[in-house]
C-alpha cells in the first residue's frame, strides 16, 4: 500500500509539470459542463426562461447553429495562433537564453489555464451544436445553453487579450530571470525554515560500512517522498543517507543511498520508490538549478552571437542575492523522526562547490571584460559582508576572489582598467578577518 501511495505522489508531481495536464482538466470540465447544461435543458430550463425572461434565450435554431459554428471556427483559429505563440516563445528562449529554462516556461500555469479554457469552450460549443435538431421549436431548442456558449466565447476573447499581454511579458529576459530567481529563492527559504540549528554533523552516525542501495532506473534525481521514507525508516528501524544531491543525473546501477541495515530486494525496491526521477529539470524542485540556469543565461549573453552584457550583469545581481540566502543554510541537511532523532541525511551541494561551479565558467567567458570582472568582485564583496552560518565561508569567498584577480591580471592589459578592478580587492582586504591573503596588483 505504501509503495502505491508513494508512486502515486511522485507520478502526480511529475504529471502536473506537463504542458497538457491542466488543459486536459479544462477539457474534461467543458465536457461535463456541456452534459450538465443539456440535462438542465431536458428539465425545462429554457422553457422556464422563455416564460419569465425571454430576452435571455435564443429561440431560433438557425441563428443558434450559425453562432455556435462561428464560435467553433473562431476558437480553433485562436487556439492555433496561441499555441504558435507558445512555440515561438520556447524557441526564442532556447536560442537566446538557455535550453534549460524551457521546463519552467512550459510549466507556466497561466498559459496552460488559458489554453485549457479555449479547449473547454470549444468542446462545450460542439456538444451544444450537436444537440440542436432541425425540427426543434422554440420550446425544444437549448436556447439557454446557447446563451451560455455566447458568454463563454466572449470570455475566450478576453482571455486571448490577456494571453497576448502575458506572452509578450513572458518572453522578456528580465521576466525569465526574475521567475528563475523567485523559484530558487522560495525553495531556499523553505529549506532554511526547516533547518534545525540544534543538529550537527556529529549527530548522524558514520555510514562508511552501510549497505548501498543502487538505483534501478536512469534520469535526473528530482524529488524525495520524505514522509514515505521516514515511515520506512521507522518500520525497518534504520537510518538512510542519500548519497547524491538532487538534480544529479544518475545512471542505472549507481548507488543512490546507504542504509544502516541490510535490506532484502523487496525492501530495497520499496525504498527506491521514495525517490522521484525525471528527464527534465524544474527549479521549484531544486534550487541548485536556479544557480545553474542564471549562470548559463549570463554566459550565453556574453557570447559574440548575443553580445548582451546587461543581461549578464542582471544575472550576477540575482546570483548575489541567492548566494547571500544560501549563506544562511548549513552545508548539511537532516530529517528527523517523531522522537527528534536524525534518521535521514541528505547529500547537498557544499557552498564552496556551488560558488566555484558558478564563477568558474563566468571567469572563463568574461575574463577579458572589465565590467563583468568588476561586477563579480563586487558580488563577492557583498557576500563577504553578509551573515553566514557556514564555517570558513569568508575564506571560500576570498579564494574565489583570488581566482578572479589572477584572471584579471592575465586578461586585462590596460593598467587603469586593472586598477579599477583591484579597487574592489582593496575593499575586500580592508574587512578581511581571516589570514587568507588577496592577490596583489604588483606581485
Amino acid at each position: 500500500m505504501l509503495k502505491i501511495i508513494t508512486r502515486s505522489r511522485l507520478f502526480i508531481a511529475n504529471l502536473t509539470g506537463k504542458i497538457g495536464f491542466y488543459p486536459s482538466l479544462f477539457a474534461l470540465g467543458g465536457l461535463v459542463f456541456g452534459f450538465a447544461m443539456l440535462y438542465a435543458e431536458d428539465r425545462g430550463v429554457s422553457s422556464f426562461l422563455i416564460e419569465n425572461a425571454p430576452q435571455l434565450v435564443i429561440n431560433d435554431a438557425e441563428t443558434a447553429r450559425t453562432l455556435l459554428s462561428t464560435f467553433i471556427g473562431g476558437i480553433i483559429s485562436l487556439m492555433v495562433f496561441s499555441f504558435s505563440m507558445v512555440m515561438i516563445l520556447l524557441n526564442q528562449a532556447s536560442n537566446n537564453y538557455s535550453p534549460r529554462i524551457l521546463p519552467g516556461l512550459i510549466s507556466n500555469k497561466k498559459h496552460q489555464n488559458v489554453l485549457g479554457f479555449y479547449i473547454a469552450t470549444l468542446i462545450y460549443c460542439i456538444l451544444i451544436l450537436l444537440s440542436i435538431k432541425p425540427t426543434d421549436d422554440k420550446n425544444q431548442l437549448p436556447g439557454f445553453a446557447v446563451l451560455v456558449g455566447i458568454v463563454l466565447s466572449m470570455l475566450v476573447l478576453a482571455l486571448f487579450i490577456y494571453f497576448i499581454h502575458s506572452i509578450s511579458e513572458a518572453i522578456q529576459i528580465n521576466k525569465i530571470i526574475e521567475s528563475i530567481y523567485n523559484s530558487a529563492k522560495t525553495r531556499l527559504q523553505q529549506l532554511i525554515s526547516k533547518t534545525d540549528d540544534a543538529l550537527s554533523k556529529e549527530d548522524f552516525p558514520s555510514s562508511e560500512d552501510w549497505d548501498a542501495i543502487e538505483v534501478n532506473r536512469t534520469g535526473y534525481f528530482q524529488t524525495i517522498a520524505v514522509d514515505a521514507l521516514l515511515e520506512l525508516c521507522n518500520t525497518y528501524d534504520c537510518s538512510v543517507e542519500v548519497s547524491v544531491p538532487k538534480g544529479t543525473f544518475i545512471l542505472q546501477g549507481i548507488p543512490i543511498a546507504k542504509c544502516s541495515k541490510a535490506l532484502d530486494d523487496k525492501q530495497k525496491e520499496q525504498l527506491l520508490t521514495c525517490f522521484g526521477f525525471s528527464r527534465s529539470e524544474i527549479v521549484s524542485h531544486n534550487y541548485i538549478l536556479g544557480f545553474k540556469q542564471l549562470t548559463e543565461i549570463a554566459i550565453k549573453a556574453m557570447s559574440p552571437g548575443i553580445n548582451d552584457p546587461g543581461t549578464a550583469i542582471t544575472c550576477i545581481d540575482y546570483l548575489s542575492e541567492l548566494f547571500a540566502l544560501r549563506l544562511k543554510k548549513e552545508d548539511f541537511s537532516f530529517i528527523k523522526n517523531q522522537e527528534k532523532q536524525a534518521v535521514i541525511k541528505l547529500r547537498t551541494i557544499d557552498f564552496k562547490e556551488l560558488i566555484y561551479f558558478v564563477f568558474a565558467p563566468l571567469r572563463a567567458y568574461c575574463k577579458h571584460d572589465v565590467i563583468m570582472l568588476h561586477k563579480m568582485l563586487t558580488a563577492l564583496y557583498f557576500l563577504q559582508q553578509s551573515h553566514s552560518v557556514i564555517e570558513n565561508s569568508e575564506t571560500i569567498i576570498i579564494d574565489e576572489a583570488n581566482r578572479i584577480l589572477e584572471d584579471a591580471k592575465a586578461g586585462i592589459t590596460n593598467k587603469e582598467d586593472l586598477k579599477g578592478v583591484f579597487d574592489i580587492r582593496n575593499k575586500m582586504a580592508a574587512i578581511n578577518s581571516t589570514q587568507k591573503k588577496l592577490v596583489a596588483l604588483d606581485h
